[in-house]
């Protein structure tokens, strides 16, 4: 069965809520198919139901687990060519820099590990062709954090690999794509309001429109493509 017939193919991991989810959604209703990975099961089920079997299919794993990501995109590559790559996933901790532990490290590096896993894969099943990979940082990426070193430390190693992947296939039909948004309004922080208290993390970007202003540069007709994308909420 092809689930994407004449659908462009799009992979978003972290996809079952938040960013994430807005970016499957409006990639779905621009007629976009997309493969939705993400750990939470309950909620991919949800989503199963939500949208067109014909315009979504769920994966439920862990985006650092090789195996996983293997098997995923081997599955996807019999369906058809895989056109876009989104790499959203990822988990943050927010800690004083004497507070972090293994875990915490071992917590923020899974969505550097998934990005490279997942990059690597899917250059592979497109035979490095034809292919966009988003790589969904932060801000944070772009500068140190008090109390965020360690996750710091992650976005700036995910936008050193990004920086390579740009100059390893600059020229080619493979185009790379720095995403960098400053803080979105979702469960990102759910752990970590004594850092990030609600109300001010009510005053931070709505993933929906934050996703539109992403798609927008990322997938359109011209002939171009915006190599970074640095996006801040306004202070009001």
């Amino acid at each position: 069965m092809r689930y994407s017939d004449g659908k462009a193919i799009a992979i978003v991991t972290g996809s079952a809520m938040g960013l994430g989810y807005e970016l499957a959604r409006q990639l779905i209703a621009k007629g976009w198919f997309v493969a939705g990975v993400d750990f939470n099961e309950e909620r991919q089920l949800e989503l199963a139901k939500e949208f067109p079997a014909d315009s979504y299919k769920a994966f439920v794993g862990d985006v650092s687990d090789e195996i996983f990501v293997k098997s995923t995109v081997a599955d996807l590559a019999r369906i058809g060519h895989i056109d876009l790559l989104i790499n959203n996933a990822g988990q943050p901790s927010f800690r004083k820099p004497t507070a972090y532990g293994a875990a915490d490290v071992d917590r923020c590096f899974k969505g550097l590990k998934g990005m490279i896993l997942w990059s690597v894969e899917t250059l592979k099943a497109c035979g490095e062709q034809d292919l966009k990979i988003a790589n969904v940082m932060s801000t944070a990426a772009t500068r140190g954090n008090p109390d965020e070193s360690v996750y710091c430390a992650t976005k700036w190693g995910e936008k050193g690999y990004t920086q390579s992947l740009k100059a390893a296939y600059k020229g080619s039909s493979v185009k790379i794509v720095g995403v960098y948004p400053g803080g979105i309004d979702t469960d990102f922080y759910r752990d970590s309001h004594d850092y990030v208290p609600l109300e001010k993390q009510h005053t931070f970007m709505s993933p929906a429109e934050l996703a539109g202003v992403i798609l927008f540069n990322l997938v359109n007709e011209a002939n171009l493509t915006v190599s970074d994308i640095l996006i801040e909420r306004n202070y009001r």
